[in-house]
């Protein structure tokens, strides 16, 4: 049985060894996934580790994401472009490293009814996950994407490292969120407001009152399953969607990548949805 986990620091909480053994006992695969406590300074250190004990790859969380860029031999595109690497695959000896976060967000929004192509979209927040996330808006086809964040200068410096046009950044008071929203047919909230055991709520959600009908609101936190973000909008008849399934479709195509096999995803993200039932 050939062995893969997931690392981080904390990592008793990740739900991706459910998803990932329930997609391989779906896949009839004979691999299995555990998790692995590694701490941030120790991420070159598990790298040897992991080659020795025989894994054939890993997924990182934090705080390895970044730090995995350096220490890999390979990048793919988007591990490259985001400077993030959340799938380690490793193979006669090199270290390939990947980023499924991207992917896994537009699938997710598509299988939503949130296309994001040809649309006006408001990215909240400016860290990590919203640079994946306004890479692959642009390069799926958005007509125009502000990123919102506390401290514009952040913002302007995400819209400035993508380089691409159609892009405006912008602070988060509530007369900006409510004219950029007037406009907009899909807000992604790429910040940790509303996560469970996160400090700090959206201190005003008017903002969604002025989003046009039809559209769409996305949340990347799944933990809880409704953020008020997610009520506020769906009480005023928007769609909405939490990150669960951009974090199955971001594990999927990492099994993708560690077992080399092109899967059913429809199946896959169905047993996956399955275990996660008896669990979140």
């Amino acid at each position: 049985m050939r062995k893969l986990c997931v690392i981080g620091d904390p990592i008793g909480h990740s739900l991706s060894p459910v998803i990932q053994n329930a997609m391989i006992q779906a896949a009839g695969l004979d691999y299995v996934y555990d998790a692995r406590r590694v701490t941030g300074e120790d991420t070159a250190c598990w790298l040897k580790q992991a080659v020795a004990e025989g894994y054939v790859g890993f997924n990182a969380t934090m705080p390895h994401k970044e730090n995995l860029v350096a220490l890999a031999d390979e990048l793919s595109e988007d591990a490259a472009l985001f400077r993030s690497v959340n799938t380690v695959r490793l193979k006669d000896g090199r270290v390939y490293g990947h980023n499924t976060d991207g992917a896994g967000f537009i699938r997710a929004l598509r299988e939503a009814d949130m296309d994001p192509a040809g649309k006006t979209v408001l990215v909240l927040g400016a860290g990590g996950a919203a640079k994946a996330v306004v890479y692959k808006l642009v390069e799926a086809g958005a007509a125009h994407v502000t990123v919102a964040n506390r401290t514009v200068k952040r913002a302007g410096g995400l819209c400035s490292q993508i380089g691409a046009k159609g892009l405006t950044a912008c602070g988060f008071s509530r007369e900006t969120l409510c004219r950029h929203a007037s406009t907009s047919q899909l807000v992604v909230n790429c910040t940790s407001l509303g996560m469970t055991g996160a400090r700090g709520q959206f201190e005003d959600l008017s903002f969604l009152e002025e989003l046009n009908p039809g559209a769409g609101v996305f949340d990347l936190i799944y933990n809880p399953a409704q953020t008020p973000l997610l009520a506020k909008a769906q009480g005023l008849g928007h769609k909405v969607a939490n990150g669960l399934g951009m974090l199955i479709w971001q594990a999927l195509f990492a099994l993708e990548i560690f077992t080399e096999t092109k899967l059913d995803g429809a199946v896959m993200a169905a047993a996956a949805r399955q275990a996660l039932e008896a669990v979140v």
